[in-house]
């Protein structure tokens, strides 16, 4: 079964409600792509034992597999484990070996559990028991009668995700017969409306393997999936698909590995040249840095970040001269490029990285309007300014910023070093 139904149910009033927002849905769908299934449906339903049971009744009706997420809590309200193996026709009985792990993980955070703690103990009879390493309430495959099959996942995403990849994906495999395998080529510094014009006659003419395009802020991610027998037979398919879309789009690529974001290819790319690197932000107020700083083994190149954005701030941190702000204003390529090469100077950042604009709502003008953005990257004493308009409210600017300053690293960086590879070869002439 290749092509598997799957539907997904989010349990929980306060998703209702708007309290929170429903990222394990995002999550578990691309996720479930990754893996060849077909997402149909989504459901969000509150915690009423009624209506639950009826969108998993529905659920069933038309899907091979639902997952629910939620509502495997300790407390009264929470049914999804009770709604599942009524619907189901099973009873629950007390799990020794999950009342044990809960007792343990109490034990392991000095504190006592309370009598209905132990409700999450309670397992449907025949179901399988996935353990969960980073709280309280272990999740559950129910495989029906007519042989559908209910997973039930924690709520918490730091539970969930862990659950998924550890217990649900080698399970969902199984339930494969063939191999789907993917592949994804991720881009900057183009549009996804852009991307896909590029590559229309592909996605025109797509049969296996497919291909398709995905935006992503400030980025674009082109996933291309093939069906066959073997992994091997899958690779096969894809190469020449993958070969085509990276001549198509060579500038662009910063990776074609799932688990590398645009940040990790940053701070890779500074680590095996041995640069090192540093921001002074404006409108992104420490946004840049913080990004980098989420990349495991960026201290070995990040030097500092700086937020400088007041005028005073620019002139007094990183050198920026008053008859530049006053002739030019902050918000200026001359300015960008004064506050790269002061950090450059200050912080002896073989990479110094510079970001002012106007993020709104307020503050634009004709002829700089709120969107204007300039980027400065020096790397190595070759500064180069980069000027970007976006639209949308201020936290997409500013992220979309981030993104841009990103690019434009990875840019320098690589044209540095061409520049630098190309002058050698001439001097060997």
């Amino acid at each position: 079964m290749i092509n598997m139904v799957v539907e997904l149910i989010s349990v929980g009033t306060e998703i209702l409600m708007g309290n929170i927002i429903n990222t394990n849905a995002a999550y578990l769908s691309g996720r479930l792509a990754d893996q060849g299934m077909s997402v149909y449906f989504q459901d969000v339903v509150g915690d009423n034992e009624e209506r639950l049971t009826e969108t998993l009744s529905l659920a069933l009706s038309r899907s091979d597999i639902v997952i629910l997420s939620g509502g495997l809590g300790p407390t009264p309200d929470d049914l999804t484990k009770e709604v599942a193996a009524k619907t189901a026709g099973v009873n629950l009985y007390m799990d020794e070996a999950c009342k044990s792990a809960i007792g343990d993980y109490f034990n392991k955070i000095g504190r006592t559990p309370t009598d209905n703690n132990w409700k999450q103990a309670l397992m449907p009879e025949g179901g399988v028991v996935l353990p969960n390493h980073n709280g309280t309430a272990p999740g559950c495959i129910i495989k029906t009668e007519d042989g559908k099959h209910i997973i039930l996942l924690p709520g918490p995403p730091e539970e969930l995700k862990p659950m998924f990849e550890e217990s649900v994906v080698p399970y969902l495999n199984e339930l494969k017969s063939g191999v789907i395998l993917s592949k994804t080529v991720k881009l900057c510094g183009i549009g996804e409306s852009s991307a896909a014009q590029m590559i229309a006659d592909l996605i025109d003419n797509q049969s296996n393997p497919t291909i398709a395009t995905y935006a992503k802020t400030g980025e674009v991610h082109i996933r291309i999936s093939a069906k066959a027998d073997s992994q091997s037979e899958a690779k096969k398919l894809l190469k020449p698909m993958v070969k085509d879309v990276k001549e198509r789009f060579a500038a662009n690529i910063y990776t074609t590995e799932d688990d590398v974001t645009l940040e990790k290819a940053v701070v890779d790319l500074l680590v095996a040249n041995d640069l090192t690197v540093g921001t002074v932000e404006s409108c992104t107020g420490g946004l840049l840095a913080g990004r980098l700083i989420n990349v495991p083994g960026v201290s070995d190149v990040f030097k500092s970040g700086i937020v400088t954005y007041s005028n005073k701030s620019k002139r007094r941190l990183v050198g920026v001269k008053k008859a530049t702000l006053d002739k030019y204003g902050a918000v200026s390529a001359e300015t960008a490029k004064e506050m790269a090469r002061g950090l450059a100077a200050l912080g002896k950042a073989d990479v110094a990285v510079a970001v002012t604009g106007i993020a709104g709502p307020d503050g634009g003008t004709t002829e700089k309007p709120v969107g204007l953005v300039y980027i400065a990257c020096d790397v190595c004493g070759k500064t180069r300014v980069r000027e970007c308009h976006f639209t949308g409210n201020r936290q997409k600017i500013r992220d979309n910023s981030v993104v841009a300053a990103l690019n434009l690293m990875r840019e320098c960086i690589l044209e540095y070093f061409s520049e630098k590879t190309f002058g050698k070869q001439q001097d060997n002439k």
